[in-house]
């Protein structure tokens, strides 16, 4: 009988000093670097895209890398160098950095509905490339984009009626004769795409800094397209 009453304690014992054991175990082969400046002016506009690629290829087959992110906060405390700058949308659906397997201090995000460009967001680009050292502005549109609908259908509503203004130039000069409206999966998809193209001709076009970067070879300006279905970003020539 009192080898049964002591049973339960003998566990209790072996439970606590395992999760003792474990505990230093549990944080071997996360990441905890985060990128220097020496290694952010060695890499170039075209490695960065290899990496978003290859993050976003693990993204889709769930395998995320493994990241102490207190520890990265605390190296990152002092200084970052991120290799890019992503423009996406406010989209709670799209989360960019897990999109691409970055982590803290990886990259900058900027982030308005639609995926637009304006004064603020411009100089925040040039922050990032110009101050920062970062190699590329990526425009990420997305499928089922709620603005791009929007914008599609000439929404008048409050501050959104502006905001749309912004977008409205890219619906216009999208070459098709059937649907226009956000009821047409096709046309707001082919409105998506041009809403990115438009975006990257507005960067070149009111941001010379930017622009004479990208002809001097320092950084690349390009967009994607990341699907709502699968989780797959699709790289715009």
């Amino acid at each position: 009988m009192k080898q049964l009453i002591r049973l339960p304690a003998i566990i209790l014992s072996l439970a606590v000093l395992g999760a003792c054991s474990l505990a230093p175990i549990a944080n071997i082969g996360l990441v905890e670097k985060i990128l220097t400046a020496e290694q952010q002016a060695a890499l170039t506009a075209d490695e960065v895209i290899r990496m978003l690629k290859e993050g976003n290829a693990r993204f889709t087959s769930n395998d995320l890398t493994a990241r102490n992110h207190s520890e990265q906060v605390r190296k990152s405390t002092d200084a970052q160098y991120p290799k890019a700058i992503v423009l996406s949308c406010v989209d709670s659906r799209v989360p960019v950095e897990d999109v691409f397997d970055r982590g803290i201090g990886d990259i900058f995000v900027a982030r308005v509905a639609g995926n637009f460009v304006n004064e603020d967001i411009l100089g925040s680009m040039e922050f990032a490339c110009k101050v920062s050292g970062s190699k590329l502005v990526l425009v990420l549109g997305h499928g089922h984009c709620g603005a791009v609908k929007a914008a599609v259908d000439d929404v008048k509503l409050g501050n959104i009626t502006a905001m749309l203004q912004k977008i409205r130039p890219a619906v216009g000069v999208v070459d098709y004769a059937g649907d226009r409206t956000s009821k047409n999966a096709k046309f707001v998809q082919m409105v998506c795409e041009s809403n990115v193209r438009y975006t990257i001709e507005q960067i070149r076009r009111n941001s010379p800094i930017l622009k004479g970067m990208e002809d001097r070879g320092e950084i690349k300006i390009v967009g994607a397209v990341y699907d709502m279905d699968d989780g797959t970003v699709g790289w715009l020539d």
